[in-house]
């Protein structure tokens, strides 16, 4: 296993295959499906947009942003797809199709939010002060079509309200990538002279919500915590942070982590998933967890398919990947760990701690 740490030289062509394989898939337009006739929704297509970023491939990821600024709604908005916890047939070990249909309808406030995560990445990568300019418009639109949804309690709804939406409910990991992605809105509107207190604030209220309402959330539906994402994304996000993070990961560990494969992402099933495993080395960075996050992110390169690209996933009991699928977002957020493991770039530290604190501290 390759087992790399800060400082590290990341050997040249040690992601040739997920480079190769992001922009095999990004198509003309500059959008970048989950994988070969995949659908697209903006979270995972940004993903792959900061992992291109890292590799310095620049105009391949300014096409895809420019395909996110075409494809803005007028509310600030993007019609959505699901994202990567999309469920499957427990039976025939297959995803199911109408979810995605029904993904046409939904306007969902974490996929809207993103943007302004990889529009500052982007930047701390590029230093292209004009570009940011240009991509400011598109952030501002995304961030007051979500905070519209934002309820007096501090959560944010999951989605736009319509008759394919009705559920007026909030969901721990949208919310904490939706908080993240204020930290970043807000450093970008620094950065332009532009005001953001008011973000700040929305940003205090959100995490007080998720630090201290658990009952704001999935108030209508079935609880999340099966999926792992629910319990490493608060950490993630910056919005545990310090003792709290380290008791918070401590807490689910037994139950989430497959030593020496990774996380799982649901907890009754015995399947690995790469970018949950990436993204829990991320957060155990946040906690000041470094040598399981190096650890954690080494078990991930036994994953990777002959072409370099990273599987999907790993069905420990059968001992297949699976679903056989490489998709550009899994090889991006292998990218992006491994770029906050050893600080491939000057955006390293986004993903590896907070890095505003909130309006109050």
């Amino acid at each position: 296993m390759v087992h790399l740490t800060w400082g590290d030289t990341v050997p040249p062509e040690f992601f040739a295959g997920s480079r190769a394989r992001i922009m095999e898939l990004q198509r003309d337009s500059g959008a970048i499906p989950w994988y070969d006739g995949g659908v697209i929704d903006p979270w995972n297509h940004t993903e792959a947009a900061m992992g291109l970023t890292v590799l310095g491939e620049i105009e391949h990821a300014r096409r895809a942003f420019r395909y996110l600024a075409e494809t803005q709604l007028k509310d600030g908005s993007w019609w959505g797809q699901l994202g990567s916890a999309v469920p499957f047939d427990d039976d025939e070990q297959r995803f199911t199709g109408e979810e995605h249909e029904a993904g046409h309808h939904i306007r969902d406030t974490n996929f809207a939010a993103y943007i302004a995560t990889g529009a500052w990445h982007h930047y701390l990568v590029t230093r292209d002060r004009n570009w940011l300019a240009g991509i400011w418009p598109h952030v501002k639109a995304a961030i007051s079509f979500v905070l519209a949804h934002q309820s007096p309690h501090g959560d944010i709804r999951w989605s736009a309200a319509d008759p394919h939406t009705p559920e007026d409910d909030a969901l721990i990991t949208g919310c904490s990538s939706i908080y993240k992605s204020l930290e970043c809105a807000a450093h970008i509107a620094r950065e332009l002279g532009e005001p953001s207190r008011d973000w700040l604030t929305a940003r205090q209220r959100l995490g007080e919500a998720l630090r201290d309402k658990p009952h704001r959330f999935d108030r209508t539906w079935e609880p999340k915590d099966r999926y792992s994402m629910d319990w490493y994304y608060p950490v993630l996000a910056g919005v545990v942070t310090g003792e709290a993070a380290r008791k918070r990961l401590d807490w689910k560990w037994d139950i989430f982590v497959a030593d020496g494969k990774g996380c799982r992402c649901v907890l009754d099933q015995p399947w690995v998933t790469v970018a949950e495993s990436a993204e829990l080395t991320m957060a155990l960075l946040v906690a000041g967890r470094r040598k399981e996050a190096e650890a954690m992110l080494s078990w991930q390169h036994q994953w990777r398919a002959d072409c370099g690209a990273y599987w999907m996933g790993y069905q420990f009991e059968d001992d297949v990947a699976w679903p056989a699928e490489k998709p550009a977002w899994t090889a991006a957020a292998v990218i992006l760990a491994t770029d906050a493991v050893t600080g491939m770039t000057p955006a390293a530290r986004l993903f590896a701690e907070r890095t505003l604190a909130e309006a109050a501290e």
